[in-house]
């Protein structure tokens, strides 16, 4: 494999967006300067640390990594406790406007750190009332659409442009004996991409962003109950096959049932690309693997061009910082520079920063057509919406996730849906 392929799956943990971590925080430390605080696996990330600490070696940032289960609520604490760091990791969303309402985060200029050079559907993440609070942090995550050529072409099926494309090839996959989208229901977020995805398509993306604002109702609207009955009828029409809920995306079974032919697509984020790498090597080298973007509806007036997943990570400045001025330097000169941006690139991972056509387009990497794609999918996208998980306050998350399971399962109508979550959001 050539080195670039190794380099995505050595950092597939360094650019899924912190998808998980181990256990335990680690400490880079300083006597005097910055704290930062971060996750285990932001490896490329640690390295615009040691960069700036190298140049600045009489006021170093003190970076302390944590596993990604416990940092939220850690970060929670310290923030009560008038402990925070000068610098901290995050997911922009819902959660980090809680800080900004609570006047625990400054707000970024253009001219403190060129906030204009980011892709600008990522910064809708960490803006709040025409204010950007946090710098990305690493790289693209939306999610698009797997398949397996193979598996296709053996059922005679192109990839699917629209919904009913996708509906008319679950029936014809289905005479192959293959599960047509692979889908790990029992972690329950990857179910939530679907319906995301749905929601988007169905109504546009001004009907989560009326969520996201705080409206209850927006729940009880048309289009959400539309995208949960699309949900439900690829679940009836055997999308998902017969075992999905017992498929745990962490043991990577829905990854495998794709690379094995047992599946034929699959509906995942962009980091799925490095595991898939890792995983099944000669799949990606035979050219075995295609993507494409989620299909499009009809009868929606959702822009087919809209994405959804995770935009990137941010940084963002405490408010309470004695140290504005070297956190604002560090995060101008070093987070998504030019050394940070090939790291990244080399990693199988596009960071959310414009003008790299250039770049791309000298790439000797067997990754290129990946990174290519991914790339304009972003920039060509009207919208990028934050996953639902991460854009609404942390106290929805858990009805959010459970309320998707049901629907998926059929346990509740599509209406239902939006009466349980606007109860859950009063």
């Amino acid at each position: 494999m050539r080195r670039v392929v190794a380099s995505a799956v050595t950092l597939a943990a360094a650019v899924s967006l912190a998808a998980c971590g181990s256990s335990g925080p680690s400490t880079t430390s300083s006597a005097k300067g910055l704290t930062m605080w971060a996750l285990n696996d932001q490896t490329i990330l640690k390295e615009s640390v040691d960069a700036y600490n190298k140049d600045h070696p009489d006021a170093k940032i003190t970076l302390r990594l944590f596993a990604n289960d416990d940092y939220k609520q850690k970060l929670r604490v310290a923030f009560g406790a008038n402990q925070a760091p000068d610098l901290f990791f995050n997911w922009g969303g819902g959660a980090l406007n809680d800080y900004v309402k609570a006047g625990k985060v400054d707000a970024l200029t253009t001219s403190e750190v060129n906030t204009d050079r980011y892709t600008p559907s990522v910064m809708q993440s960490a803006t709040f009332d025409s204010k950007v609070y946090g710098v990305p942090a690493n790289g693209l995550a939306p999610v698009v659409l797997y398949y397996n050529k193979k598996v296709l072409a053996d059922a005679g099926v192109e990839p699917p442009k629209t919904y009913d494309d996708l509906l008319a090839a679950v029936k014809k996959l289905k005479t192959k004996d293959v599960v047509p989208l692979s889908l790990a229901a029992n972690s329950k977020w990857p179910t939530l991409m679907y319906l995301e995805y749905l929601l988007d398509r169905t109504g546009g993306a001004e009907v989560f962003s009326k969520i996201a604002s705080g409206d209850p109702s927006a729940w009880k609207g048309p289009s959400v109950t539309k995208a949960n009955r699309y949900l439900q009828d690829l679940s009836k029409a055997g999308a998902f096959g017969d075992n999905a809920s017992s498929v745990n995306y962490d043991q990577g079974s829905s990854t495998a049932l794709l690379y094995t032919g047992k599946a034929a697509m699959e509906v995942m984020g962009t980091w799925e690309y490095a595991n898939i790498a890792k995983a099944a090597p000669d799949f990606l080298k035979n050219g075995d693997l295609g993507y494409t973007s989620f299909p499009a509806l009809t009868d929606g007036s959702g822009d087919p061009k809209n994405i959804v997943g995770n935009p990137s990570n941010f940084l963002s400045l405490n408010s309470s910082t004695s140290h504005k001025a070297e956190a604002l330097a560090y995060l101008k000169d070093y987070v998504l520079n030019d050394s940070q941006i090939d790291a990244y690139l080399a990693a199988g991972s596009v960071p959310p920063v414009k003008g790299l056509e250039s770049k791309l387009a000298a790439s000797k990497s067997s990754d290129k057509a990946w990174l290519r794609f991914v790339y304009d999918l972003v920039q060509n996208a009207p919208s990028f919406q934050l996953s639902w998980d991460q854009a609404l306050p942390s106290d929805q998350a858990d009805p959010l996730l459970t309320n998707t399971d049901k629907s998926f399962l059929r346990q509740i109508s599509p209406a239902g849906f939006g009466t349980n979550m606007s109860k859950a959001a009063s």
